[in-house]
């Protein structure tokens, strides 16, 4: 009976010792296991928190490659949008050159035209300028009879001639044409009526001026209604009608007496009248 139960103890004790080994290596193990866990957990801590500085790390690069596009930057990391949107960057960048580039060279090219324009247009505006300022070549003049008729008294400044009226030898400054009253006399040459009076010695008298310092002088009409002082008149134009009204020259028969003066000095109107 006292070996049954000594035994029986036996083995309860062996059983105890079992499960108090069995609790201890459960305990252990169980330590060990939280024990990897902590390290696990520990170390995920740890690669977690280096993955977020890295992430970090990268956007203040990504940051720092948009405010500078002149910054150098690593290429990883960079995503496949970002790459084409720097790809269109440097494309818009090099069209925005050729195209300032082209607006560059159209304006040159403008400049030019115009430059060339102006030019043009400088000298053709000098060229009418010297037109315009070149004096237009002098017409020749050619006088003609006022009237037609006989010389019946010549042009005489260094001999002397009889008058009739004055009874004595005196000087003729120019020709008288013979001609009946009323004729109408015509202008000698192209010119502007100087002025229209009553001289004391020839009677009703007109003074055309010409060209190149000539003037003609009309007197012993009778009219002049057809032109008006500072009148200009052309070549063969009616002027007046031939009288009888010179003072000088009343003995005489009707004729008109005409003189011709260059640079205000009697000439010889026989060597101009054609």
């Amino acid at each position: 009976m006292r070996r049954e139960n000594r035994r029986k103890n036996l083995q309860g004790k062996t059983s105890m010792d079992k499960i108090i080994l069995y609790a201890g290596i459960g305990v252990a193990v169980l330590a060990v296991i939280v024990f990897a866990l902590f390290m696990y957990s520990k170390n995920l801590s740890d690669d977690v928190k280096n993955g977020t500085m890295s992430l970090e790390k990268m956007a203040n690069m990504a940051g720092n490659n948009t405010q500078n596009t002149e910054s150098a930057s690593t290429e990883i990391g960079k995503t496949v949008e970002e790459s084409a949107n720097e790809l269109n960057i440097t494309n818009n960048t090099g069209n925005t050159t050729k195209t300032d580039n082209t607006i560059n060279q159209t304006k040159a090219n403008t400049t030019t035209n115009t430059t060339k324009t102006t030019k043009s247009t400088n000298t053709a505006n000098v060229a009418t300028n010297t037109e315009a300022t070149q004096p237009e070549p002098k017409k020749e003049l050619s006088f003609e009879r006022p009237v037609e008729g006989e010389i019946v008294r010549e042009y005489a400044k260094d001999n002397l001639i009889y008058s009739a009226t004055l009874e004595e030898w005196t000087t003729h400054m120019g020709v008288d044409i013979k001609a009946d009253k009323t004729t109408v006399v015509k202008a000698a040459e192209a010119g502007t009526v100087k002025s229209i009076k009553n001289d004391p010695r020839f009677g009703l008298t007109i003074v055309i001026e010409h060209e190149d310092n000539f003037q003609t002088v009309y007197a012993n009409l009778l009219t002049s209604e057809f032109v008006v002082e500072g009148e200009k008149v052309e070549k063969g134009q009616s002027i007046g009608t031939v009288g009888n009204t010179a003072v000088f020259e009343i003995a005489d028969e009707p004729h008109l007496h005409f003189e011709m003066l260059k640079d205000s000095l009697p000439v010889d109107p026989s060597i101009y009248i054609k």
